[in-house]
């Protein structure tokens, strides 16, 4: 799928996916109270994580009216990486297979699924998760 950037640029799933580096693709949307409660413990994770070779992605799925809220709670926040806003898409719920958020995936260095159900960064085993698999040297 393609979603647009904050500064407007359309930018393609599959050009950040793949090789050479893990993605963490995050599912949510500003309304969502659990999305907005895991954003400290990513942002935090981000952090923790920073020169290694993980990409992290939210996508949101907000109503297109409510973007100027998504640009909003992405200052507000702290959300680096790489934010995209998808609006409501049943169709990618569809391709990547859930009904509820906050989702937060994993690919691997070649883009294969490694995870579309992993923990939640308030959870430490997120980050053991991740480690594990930089420290894997697949």
């Amino acid at each position: 799928f393609s979603c647009k950037n904050a500064a407007g640029e359309t930018i393609a799933l599959s050009s950040l996916v793949g090789p050479g580096r893990w993605v963490l693709l995050d599912f949510w949307a500003t309304w969502c109270g659990p999305c907005r409660a895991e954003i400290p413990h990513l942002v935090k994770l981000e952090k923790e994580m920073e020169g290694k070779d993980v990409v992290f992605i939210g996508v949101s799925i907000d109503q297109k009216k409510d973007h100027r809220k998504w640009l909003e709670v992405l200052e507000q926040e702290g959300l680096s990486g790489v934010q995209l806003f998808a609006g409501v898409s049943p169709q990618i719920m569809k391709d990547y297979k859930f009904t509820t958020i906050p989702r937060f995936m994993v690919f691997d260095r070649e883009g294969k699924v490694v995870s579309t159900n992993s923990p939640r960064p308030s959870n430490p085993e997120l980050k053991k998760l991740l480690e594990k698999l930089l420290n894997s040297g697949l």
